[in-house]
């Protein structure tokens, strides 16, 4: 039997955040696998919509994880009818 820790576990995901910070949860929130092996932490991260060279991986204080990303805007046409847009 696998246990398995969560480390955001209790993180309400989008229903507090005010929709100016939407772009910011919706990469908070991004599904990460975390791996200990005797030689290394290993993480994987899906980051729909960026590149590897758009992905900045820091370790601050010695102990924490940071990944960031910017996802470039996409070129809208005037004449573009939009049904729907759920991506920030």
């Amino acid at each position: 039997s696998l246990d398995i820790w969560d480390p955001f576990e209790g993180f309400s995901a989008v229903a507090s955040v005010p929709p100016s910070a939407r772009e910011t949860t919706a990469f908070a929130t991004a599904r990460i696998d975390w791996k200990e092996t005797p030689e290394a932490h290993i993480f994987k991260a899906d980051l729909p919509g960026l590149k590897k060279e758009e992905v900045k991986v820091e370790v601050e204080d010695g102990n924490v994880l940071q990944i960031s990303g910017e996802r470039s805007k996409e070129h809208e046409e005037k004449n573009d009818k939009w049904h729907r847009v759920e991506r920030s």
